[in-house]
C-alpha cells in the first residue's frame, strides 16, 4: 500500500521590511505590466539538500530566513505591497504602505523529497512556503504575481535573500549589496501607445465582469497529470543542428536563419509534443494552424536604455505560426526551428510588430492541447541562489500544470545544456518519452 503522505503546518507568520525602512509607494503599472492582469501567478519550488531535522531547522535556519526575507523586502519593498486597480479611468498600480506584509508558512511533509506535489494559492503579488523534509531536505515554494515583474527582476530577489541569509544572523548587513533595484517607470517609454489599447482591454473585461485569469484551466485534470524534467545537452543540441544543416543540403532547401539553443530545443520539443496529440485530438490533421509562444527579453532590443536593475516587466511576447501537417512531416524540426528562429529575428528587428494583439495572442496559447508556450529562461541562472546549502537540487515552475506551458531552465549539472519541463496527463506523458528518448537515438 503506497505510503499516505501529509504536510503539516508548524508556523504561519507575516513579515514586512524593517519598520520606516521602506517609502510609502505607489508604482503605475507600464504597458509591459498591464498584460499580466489577465494571467494567474507563477509558482515556483527551489529544492535544496538538507540532510537535518525538523527541529534543527526551526531553530537555527528559519530564524534566519524570516530576517533576512525581512532585509530583503526592505530593497524590494512592492513584493510585501498589493495590486491596486481603481475603476475606469484609474490605471492599475503596485501600492507600498508602512505595515504591508508578506505571507511565510512554514511545514513539514513526509513524503519524497524529489516528488513534492502541493497545494496552489493565488496571492496577490508574493507569498512564500517553507516545506521541510526532515533529515533531506528543505522546499522554497513562491507564488508571485507576474504583474508585479518578470523573471529577471524576481531572479535578482531570490539571490538578495540568498545574500541576506549566507551573511548569517551576526552578519555586516550594512555592506552594501550588489545591485539595488531601480523603481524609475520613466526609462519606460511607450513609443507606439500601447498603454492606452491594453487599459482599454482591462476596463472592458473588468466592466463586463469577463476577468478571469488566464491558466486557471478549468478543464485540466490536475488528478491525471504527471510532471517531468528533460535535459537536452549541448552535444544534443549539435546533433540536431548537424541534421536539420544536413537534410537542408540534402533537399536543396535554404537553412533557418537562427539555430540558436533555445531554438533547437523548442524545435525538437514542439515537435515531439505535437505527434502524441496524433489520434487523440481530432484537431490534430491537415493544415491546421499551431503557435508557437514565448516571452522575449527587451533590455537588447528597445531603442532606448533600460537598467538591468529595473524593478518590473521588459519582456515582450513572440508567436510564430506552421500548419499542423508540416510540423508532423519528416522535416517537422526544420519548419519549427525555421517559425521559431524567424519569430526571433523578426523581434530584433521590431520588437513592437503587431504587439498591440499581445493579450488576445496569449489567451490562445494558455491551456492548450496543441499550441506551445514557453514559461521561464535558460539565460537567467537560477540555479546559482545559494542560500549557503548548495546549489539548489531541482527548480521547478509548477504553474505549467494548468497553464500546459513547457519551462526551460539552464541545466544544473551539464554545461550549456537546458531543462525542459512539462506536465502532461500520463497517457501523453508515456508517448512524449518515447518520441524524445527514441528521436535523439536516431540522429546521427
Amino acid at each position: 500500500m503506497a505510503k499516505s503522505i501529509t504536510v503539516k503546518v508548524l508556523d504561519n507568520c507575516y513579515l514586512s521590511p524593517p519598520p520606516n525602512s521602506a517609502p510609502q509607494t505607489s508604482l503605475p503599472l507600464t504597458f509591459f505590466d498591464i498584460p499580466w492582469l489577465f494571467f494567474s501567478p507563477g509558482q515556483t519550488l527551489y529544492f535544496y539538500e538538507y540532510p537535518y531535522s525538523t527541529s534543527y531547522f526551526t531553530s537555527t535556519a528559519f530564524p534566519n530566513l524570516k530576517h533576512s526575507l525581512s532585509l530583503t523586502l526592505q530593497q524590494y519593498y512592492p513584493f510585501a505591497g498589493n495590486l491596486k486597480s481603481p475603476p475606469k479611468p484609474g490605471k492599475p498600480e503596485l501600492v507600498y504602505t508602512e505595515g504591508d506584509k508578506v505571507q511565510l508558512t512554514l511545514a513539514e511533509s513526509n513524503g519524497d523529497f524529489n516528488h513534492l506535489s502541493g497545494e496552489k494559492q493565488f496571492l496577490p503579488l508574493l507569498a512564500v512556503q517553507v516545506t521541510v523534509f526532515p533529515n533531506a531536505g528543505i522546499c522554497i515554494g513562491l507564488t508571485h504575481h507576474n504583474v508585479a515583474c518578470d523573471g529577471r527582476t524576481f531572479n535578482n530577489f531570490m539571490k538578495t535573500w540568498a545574500w541576506y541569509y549566507s551573511l548569517g544572523p551576526l552578519g555586516d548587513y550594512s555592506s552594501p549589496i550588489k545591485s539595488l533595484p531601480c523603481y524609475d517607470r520613466s526609462v519606460i517609454i511607450d513609443t507606439c501607445g500601447l498603454e492606452a489599447i491594453f487599459l482599454k482591454d482591462w476596463w472592458n473585461r473588468n466592466s463586463s465582469q469577463e476577468i478571469v485569469a488566464v491558466g486557471t484551466q478549468t478543464n485540466v485534470d490536475l488528478s491525471n497529470m504527471v510532471r517531468a524534467t528533460f535535459v537536452m545537452s549541448l552535444s544534443d543540441m549539435e546533433r540536431i543542428k548537424q541534421w536539420i544543416l544536413a537534410q537542408c543540403k540534402r533537399k536543396n532547401k535554404s537553412q533557418p536563419i537562427h539555430l540558436s539553443p533555445s531554438v533547437l530545443t523548442c524545435a525538437f520539443v514542439w515537435v515531439c509534443l505535437l505527434k502524441t496529440q496524433v489520434g487523440v485530438n481530432e484537431k490534430c490533421v491537415g493544415e491546421e494552424p499551431i503557435y508557437f509562444g514565448f516571452n522575449a527579453g527587451g533590455l537588447a532590443r528597445l531603442e532606448y536604455p533600460v537598467p538591468t536593475t529595473y524593478f518590473g516587466n521588459c519582456i515582450g511576447f513572440g508567436r510564430g505560426m506552421a500548419k499542423m501537417n508540416e510540423l508532423l512531416e519528416e522535416d517537422g524540426i526544420i519548419v519549427a526551428a525555421e517559425v521559431f528562429g524567424n519569430t526571433v529575428k523578426r523581434l530584433d528587428k521590431s520588437f513592437f510588430g503587431g504587439a498591440e494583439k499581445w493579450i488576445s495572442d496569449w489567451e490562445v496559447m494558455y491551456g492548450s492541447e496543441l499550441h506551445v508556450m514557453v514559461s521561464g529562461s535558460p539565460k537567467l541562472d537560477l540555479y546559482e541562489t545559494d542560500f549557503g546549502w548548495g546549489r539548489p537540487k531541482k527548480i521547478e515552475e509548477i504553474s505549467i500544470d494548468t497553464t500546459r506551458a513547457i519551462s526551460l531552465t539552464e541545466c544544473r549539472d551539464l554545461d550549456g545544456g537546458i531543462e525542459v519541463g512539462l506536465a502532461l496527463p500520463k497517457p501523453e506523458m508515456d508517448a512524449f518519452v518515447t518520441l524524445y528518448t527514441e528521436g535523439l537515438k536516431a540522429l546521427p
